[in-house]
């Protein structure tokens, strides 16, 4: 599983046991610190990769958990980025600092990298239902 840069790192900063909580009762860490084979550990399976323990890899399988910096408009039919969802423990993307338009394309940019490391599938998780919505119809066509 990999996921953006929307989630804290609670348990890193020790302000908890786990660091993504989703509708349903979903709850994941991110990786484990300072471990050099995240995507082999056979200890690292229920926890969560972010964009650069993952850059590089390709995995037969991904999921990918899409955060609230992106959804759907229904009205008007475009995917938003959302650059105040990122999360403040965030000191490496630069997109809380960026302009607009240029968070806009780092956050892109990160989900369009997360999708692509399943060589047979990906499973895509998002938040905002519109996205979700909105992917299946795409996938579908």
């Amino acid at each position: 599983m990999v996921a953006g840069y929307c989630y804290d790192w609670n348990v890193k900063n020790k302000r908890g046991n786990v660091d993504i909580s989703l509708v349903g009762g979903f709850e994941a860490k991110w990786n484990l610190e300072n471990d050099k084979i995240w995507a082999i550990n056979p200890h690292s399976f229920e926890e969560v990769g972010c964009i650069h323990t993952a850059q590089g890899l390709e995995f037969d399988y991904v999921g990918v958990l899409i955060g609230k910096d992106l959804s759907f408009d229904n009205e008007t039919g475009l995917v938003i980025t959302n650059k105040s969802a990122i999360s403040k423990d965030d000191k490496s993307s630069g997109i809380r600092g960026a302009r607009d338009d240029e968070a806009r394309r780092l956050i892109l940019n990160t989900y369009k990298t997360l999708l692509t490391r399943g060589q047979k599938g990906c499973f895509v998780y998002c938040e905002d239902d519109a996205l979700r919505e909105y992917f299946k119809k795409m996938v579908n066509r």
